[in-house]
């Protein structure tokens, strides 16, 4: 049984693909969990893989969601990521880029892209 909370990240998730695909990308996996941390979205845009890291937030107090991802998260994000490529390229790795979306308790979703660098 999933909490509300839980349910409404559902939700963002499945509002992020939407708007990715949308906007020319191509949904690879979603919820993909190691040790290391989850990796939300994997995405291809044009010749970029894409690690989506999706935030919840009622409102963009507080720096919003983007601002959540902080040092740590990245690091997490990044080891995840490693080792899903190595899961899936071995040691050639497509290019590659991190990028937060946010979204709001109103539905006002925010993308950006390339989001820190590892």
């Amino acid at each position: 049984m999933r909490t509300p909370k839980q349910r409404a990240g559902d939700a963002a998730e499945e509002a992020v693909a939407r708007h990715l695909a949308a906007h020319g990308c191509t949904l690879i996996a979603r919820n993909a969990r190691y040790p290391e941390g989850e990796l939300d979205l994997i995405a291809r845009e044009r010749d970029m893989l894409v690690f989506v890291e999706v935030r919840m937030r009622r409102s963009a107090a507080f720096g919003g969601a983007a601002a959540s991802v902080d040092r740590f998260k990245q690091k997490r994000l990044a080891r995840a990521a490693q080792h899903w490529l190595l899961e899936h390229y071995g040691e050639r790795w497509p290019a590659c880029r991190f990028d937060v979306v946010s979204v709001t308790g109103d539905g006002t979703i925010e993308w950006i892209r390339d989001a820190f660098a590892v």
